[in-house]
């Protein structure tokens, strides 16, 4: 299924329909303020490891990122941050950053089993905020990559549309994406370190 949603007037009814999806351990894939994403509910984890096959990943290695409705949403699923990191991420989000935290207990375990750290996002997009609100817990989240040598990112939904309208449920076209992934920012040593820069660029907000 192809949704259409326009960020700037969202329809209530077709985000109720997302998350009943995703509810259901359906798998959407949806624009943010970067690249598109594939994602599923954190909670159902045979629809996680069906995201892994569908793009040919190892559940054990791939680094997971759950998409965050707000700061308070992120720390029910990381242990404390440190004055200096909270306060960082306070500046930057919602924005094109991923910061790596370390898990808490009330993760599923089939994450925490796998890594003991994962990529908080908060994305400067309303259309992913408004799913991840309505659903009332953080989507699991995996770029959409492009198999052209050149492009790493398809920006297009509707050519994502045709590539995956028989392997999702649900694509959600909000627009045109970005061909450049999140700054992906390491806090778990009280500091940050980047380890990968991507279209945010932290030293602006410091």
């Amino acid at each position: 299924m192809l949704l259409h949603l326009n960020e700037k007037n969202i329809d209530n009814s077709s985000i109720r329909k997302i998350t009943e999806c995703l509810a259901d351990g359906g798998v959407i894939i949806y624009p943010t303020d970067t690249v598109y994403g594939m994602g599923c509910d954190i909670h159902k984890m045979k629809t996680v490891e069906r995201i892994c096959k569908l793009k040919n990943i190892s559940s054990a290695t791939v680094n997971f990122s759950f998409i965050c409705y707000d700061l308070s949403h992120i720390s029910d699923y990381t242990k404390s941050l440190e004055t200096q990191v909270y306060k960082l991420m306070k500046k930057t989000l919602p924005g094109p950053f991923t910061f790596i935290l370390e898990l808490n207990n009330k993760v599923p375990i089939f994450f925490k089993s796998k890594k003991k750290t994962v990529g908080i996002r908060i994305p400067n997009n309303t259309i992913c905020r408004q799913i991840v609100k309505e659903l009332g817990n953080p989507i699991m989240s995996t770029s959409i990559h492009d198999e052209d040598e050149i492009i790493e990112y398809t920006t297009d939904p509707q050519l994502i549309y045709e590539k995956y309208k028989d392997k999702v449920d649900i694509v959600v076209a909000g627009g045109y994406g970005h061909n450049a992934a999140s700054t992906v920012v390491d806090c778990t040593e009280g500091e940050y370190t980047i380890l990968r820069q991507g279209m945010g660029i932290l030293e602006e907000y410091l």
